[in-house]
């Protein structure tokens, strides 16, 4: 039995879907509406699979001024929207409602300026991230933010999500990599935020944009930017028999103010599945760290002898640094493909809570008590070097009493990264997933906060219903407004 629950369609909206779509048909080309059963069931999850709803329709708009349009229709006649990059959201940040529609950035694959000399590019926000980077690295630039699902996941999701990536120690995540959007509101207003500039003057309007998982507005266009590519880059791989040990190695060398470009943490149950899938060649270890630096010659050498140097002090098992750009590649191959490795072996729940680096030994060691607990498996894969973990918790999605057990199991694993002064979630967004666990790290103030700030963008709680608040707290809301607009 699930403990998500979703809630009841608006049976009006139901009745009257026939009327519905055929004012998207009015106001969009032929091709831009879905509503044929057979048709939306693409969108009726996203990468969180174990829940699934058909939404009422799905819109595939190509421009700003094509969402404008719908969202000013979907305001008149009451219909929820979700807005969906590419649907690899692991929380159910893009699951539809029976009485809502999609509207997916599919067809938003532009990339409307390129300005090298100022260190950005404008897209909109359908392009995938990886192909961002593709655009300009003909000219020696690259786009820094680089989730594991960069090859398919959409910039809109990134924002929405504030998406991070192996590297994103030293470059950071969206957020940091954000410039500029254009967002139209839930009445179809067209708005500018930010643009071609590193601040914008006034409130910082994009770092509440970012993040926000679709329940401000949608993004249809975003300033990005882009960096010079470094002169090199090496990874030295560190396996320990010990996870604790692992997870002090990464603190010890944070402490000693060196800054990788990344470190990925892999424990043996992710290690063993990822290098069959991949044939990456990693060591037979209980624990392994990826930790890259970059720069010219001279400054891999230094930085990577400073690691080596912590390293040896916690006795590994085995350190190997990669001595090809082959090698390097095929290193990254392994840890990139870890999820879909991992899928392979079993259903999984992927959760992202975030820790202090101090504090990642002591989580390792309750995730492994908690899996005996619960008698699940967790394979353990993340960003060590920012805390971001990746718990993988195991589980026969065609049996519901472990669907239930997982969902508790991660739920005690996201309170013990909370109680030890971290948070939900690093990347992945709250969604449904994490909804009810906003009262573990927030009280009902600091969510009366945030949800003020949705009633001024979105005064009617029209988009991206049933997500990131608690589910009564936001219905209750939701009917109040509804009862005070009559």
């Amino acid at each position: 039995m699930s403990t998500i629950v979703m809630p009841e369609p608006d049976q009006s909206i139901l009745d009257r879907s026939s009327e519905i779509i055929a004012a998207l048909k009015e106001i969009l080309p032929h091709d831009a509406v879905i509503f044929e059963k057979s048709e939306t069931l693409a969108y009726e999850c996203d990468a969180l699979v174990a829940y699934r709803c058909s939404p009422l329709a799905v819109v595939l708009p190509r421009n700003t001024q094509e969402v404008s349009a719908i969202m000013k229709t979907c305001l008149r006649l009451g219909v929820p929207v979700v807005p969906r990059g590419s649907g690899t959201s692991l929380a159910g940040g893009a699951l539809p409602t029976k009485d809502s529609i999609i509207l997916g950035t599919n067809r938003l694959t532009k990339v409307l300026e390129i300005d090298t000399d100022n260190r950005f590019i404008k897209v909109q926000t359908g392009v995938t991230n990886l192909s961002v980077t593709g655009a300009v690295e003909g000219d020696g630039f690259f786009y820094a933010p680089d989730p594991s699902s960069q090859l398919a996941c959409a910039i809109a999701g990134n924002i929405a999500m504030n998406s991070g990536g192996a590297h994103c120690l030293k470059y950071g995540v969206t957020t940091n990599n954000l410039m500029g959007v254009t967002m139209v509101l839930a009445d179809g207003e067209i708005v500018e935020i930010g643009g071609a500039h590193l601040d914008a003057l006034g409130y910082d309007l994009l770092g509440l944009i970012c993040g926000s998982e679709g329940q401000l507005g949608i993004v249809t266009e975003a300033y990005l930017r882009i960096l010079a590519k470094p002169e090199g880059a090496r990874p030295v791989l560190i396996g320990y028999d010990d996870p604790r040990t692992a997870g002090t190695c990464v603190a010890d060398i944070i402490k000693a103010g060196i800054l990788p470009v990344a470190i990925e943490y892999m424990d043996r149950l992710t290690i063993v599945a990822t290098d069959k899938f991949s044939g990456a060649g990693y060591p037979d270890v209980e624990a392994l760290l990826i930790v890259e630096v970059e720069g010219s010659d001279e400054e891999i050498d230094y930085q990577l002898n400073k690691i080596i140097k912590i390293a040896n002090k916690l006795n590994p098992a085995e350190l190997r640094q990669s001595n090809s750009e082959e090698e390097s590649a095929l290193i990254w191959k392994g840890r990139k493909s870890a999820f879909g490795a991992v899928g392979q072996i079993a259903d999984y729940i992927c959760l992202d809570g975030t820790v202090p680096v101090s504090q990642l030994a002591y989580v390792l060691g309750e995730i492994g008590d908690l899996s005996k607990k619960y008698d699940l498996q967790v394979a353990n894969v993340f960003h060590a070097g920012d805390g971001n973990m990746h718990p993988l918790i195991l589980y026969n999605a065609n049996d519901p009493v472990e669907l239930e057990k997982a969902e508790h199991l991660g739920a005690d694993i996201l309170r013990t990264c909370v109680e030890v002064g971290g948070c939900l979630t690093g990347e992945h967004g709250v969604g449904i997933e994490k909804r009810e666990l906003m009262t573990s790290q927030y009280s009902n103030e600091d969510m009366e906060m945030q949800m003020s700030v949705k009633d001024c963008f979105d005064p009617n709680w029209l988009l991206n219903p049933a997500k990131v608040y608690p589910l009564e707290l936001s219905e209750s809301r939701r009917q109040n407004l509804k009862m005070g607009a009559k």
